[in-house]
């Protein structure tokens, strides 16, 4: 099983900054942004975790390459905590497949077909970060209990944020499990079936790849993730796990990365 993380994007947000610094290497507290979600994919079921890349972005491999050098020469002048860090990066189970024209989310994710395979998967949005790790195995468990449907976090967000996420509907089963109906992309409020929106983390069954495969486009000219969510849910049953805002950090903008650092490097001086 394959944990795919899409990372081909521009990061503009970040510009001028991501310019020349991919946004995913861009530091969070003690390591890449990027390095978060790779760990956690690591974590999960996943034996391999797949980076959709592109071909501009040679930092995020070079972060992930080993550098026996670099780490001799740490030990060698004392520095070992460093050399341990370096010697973690380099030896972390990542491979890249690149998606070499900005054709959308779903496009990016099919990119890595043949890695999946006849698998499910897990996709990994890599401007979220979930320290504890623990998020993907509780989808696990809720796909495991029903037949291994696909399952995709959800988090309640305020009114007033409704209309910038694409929304869930369907029916509460527990305070943390529902059982998806539809997918409404940034639904007004009056329109909008819960407050449920869609996290950044999707354990996908096989048949998702291969409604990816027929290309659809969708909106603004590309190939959309939730177009094959929408489809398949038409064949098959969809689990939503609804976490805990606390439990996981949105990255995707200097606001939300400022307040991402200022929580985790919080956490850390409390140990």
């Amino acid at each position: 099983m394959k944990a795919l993380i899409p990372a081909a994007g521009l990061g503009t947000r970040f510009l001028p900054a991501t310019k020349a610094v991919p946004k995913e290497m861009l530091l969070v507290v003690d390591r890449p942004a990027i390095q978060y979600v790779v760990e956690e994919g690591l974590a999960s079921a996943a034996d391999e975790v797949v980076i959709i890349n592109s071909r501009e972005k040679k930092a995020i491999e070079e972060h992930f390459t080993p550098n026996p050098a670099l780490v001799e020469h740490l030990r060698n002048v004392g520095k070992d905590a460093y050399a341990d860090a370096v010697e973690h990066a380099g030896n972390l189970n990542v491979s890249y497949v690149y998606q070499d024209e900005p054709l959308g989310l779903g496009h990016a994710v099919h990119c890595a077909a043949e890695k999946t395979g006849d698998e499910p998967f897990y996709v990994l949005l890599g401007d979220v970060l979930v320290p504890d790790n623990k998020m993907l195995p509780a989808m696990q468990e809720i796909s495991d209990a029903h037949n291994g449907a696909s399952v995709i976090a959800v988090v309640p967000v305020p009114d007033e944020q409704v209309s910038r996420f694409g929304i869930i509907a369907g029916q509460e089963l527990s305070d943390t499990v529902w059982k998806i109906d539809s997918l409404v992309e940034k639904p007004k409020l009056e329109d909008a079936p819960s407050n449920l929106a869609v996290f950044g983390r999707y354990l996908l069954s096989a048949r998702v790849m291969e409604l990816l495969a027929e290309g659809k486009i969708g909106a603004g000219g590309e190939i959309q993730l939730t177009d094959a969510l929408d489809a398949v849910l038409q064949e098959e049953e969809m689990y939503a796990l609804v976490i805990d805002p606390a439990d996981g950090f949105d990255t995707g903008t200097v606001e939300s990365w400022l307040e991402t650092n200022n929580i985790l490097w919080q956490r850390k001086m409390a140990r």
